[in-house]
């Protein structure tokens, strides 16, 4: 009986840890295959789903298949061009309705979720009726791809900055104020030091939402093709190994981005 206790004591204990082992084990594995086929050779084989040797290649020649870079840098600098402007109006928007009281505040607390519950293929249907009704039926792409990533990346933006601001503590800024600092002052030296993580949280996760969108995209490109778009259409006929070192650099970049600011972040803590 003592074993068997001892046992049962030791599986209550673990077993948090190992079911968030086997959560980590679960997200992380497709992206150890993302970044192993990035490496493969299939130039011998019509199964491009199968590892058959390694080699260099994709990653000397990542723009061989044709249009694919032109697309990865489409969706690049629609990506941060949403991101900005997103951001912008984003962090603004979350300033009036944290710090102010108007009329309509609570109901614009309700609604900024509606763009983030709703099937994307709702939102995109909408917007495509939308710019047809404007005249842009035939005028499709970029403009109108900008237009579609900043709607739906600005609840995001508003949701995250938000939370950033509902948990600062109002008593810095009142004692920069009693230490005779301007607002203006405060706001440089004391808030905004303290809501540009949320930030720029909100201005990584614009831009993963931004490059990484389909459907919308899908629905509002006219001839235009992105990243997403590339893919859906060369995956018809065998997705080259190039979209794989595509999609490993991505990850990369944004796991040295966070890690670079936890390292960051350490750094200004004390010892």
């Amino acid at each position: 009986m003592n074993v068997l206790h001892r046992v049962g004591r030791w599986i209550g204990e673990h077993l948090v840890l190992a079911a968030g082992v086997l959560v980590l084990v679960y997200m992380f594995v497709p992206i150890a295959v993302v970044m192993l086929m990035s490496f493969n050779d299939n130039s011998k084989s019509r199964n491009v789903y199968a590892f058959r040797d390694f080699t260099w290649h994709n990653w000397a020649n990542v723009c061989q298949p044709d249009g694919m870079c032109e697309a990865v840098l489409r969706s690049v600098v629609i990506g941060l061009s949403a991101t900005l402007v997103a951001t912008i109006l984003g962090t603004l928007a979350a300033f009036a309705l944290v710090r102010h009281r108007f009329l309509g505040r609570s109901s614009m607390n309700t609604i900024i979720f509606l763009p983030m519950a709703s099937p994307e293929i709702v939102m995109g249907s909408s917007l495509l009726a939308l710019f047809v009704s404007a005249g842009f039926g035939g005028r499709l792409g970029m403009v109108t791809i900008f237009i579609a990533h900043v709607m739906f990346c600005l609840s995001f933006v508003i949701v995250t900055v938000k939370a950033r601001l509902a948990g600062l503590d109002g008593n810095l800024e009142e004692a920069a104020m009693d230490l005779y600092a301007s607002e203006s002052t405060t706001f440089w030296r004391v808030t905004f030091p303290l809501v540009f993580p949320g930030i720029a949280a909100a201005a990584l996760l614009s831009f993963s939402l931004s490059f990484d969108d389909f459907i919308i995209t899908n629905l509002n490109a006219g001839q235009t093709v992105t990243f997403p778009m590339y893919v859906w259409g060369v995956a018809q006929r065998g997705i080259p190994m190039q979209v794989n070192v595509i999609g490993t650099i991505m990850f990369l970049v944004a796991l040295a981005i966070v890690v670079g600011n936890m390292l960051a972040t350490r750094r200004k803590q004390p010892a």
